[in-house]
């Protein structure tokens, strides 16, 4: 059965450390694909916000 996993974060090794846990409990032949993304928008106060996102595809 193929299942998918979304991660969020607002910075990148948070995303990064959040991915690894998850892959770490995996079977590395479980992994059938990882969709990587980096939004940016600006708050009220014209602050940046950036968010990290991930999807991974995979077998159990």
């Amino acid at each position: 059965m193929l299942k998918v996993a979304v991660f969020d974060e607002e910075h990148e090794k948070d995303l990064e450390e959040e991915i690894n846990d998850f892959l770490a409990r995996l079977n590395d032949n479980h992994v059938r694909d990882i969709k990587y993304s980096v939004s940016i928008t600006t708050d009220e106060e014209g602050e940046q916000i950036y968010c990290y996102s991930a999807l991974i595809m995979y077998h159990v």
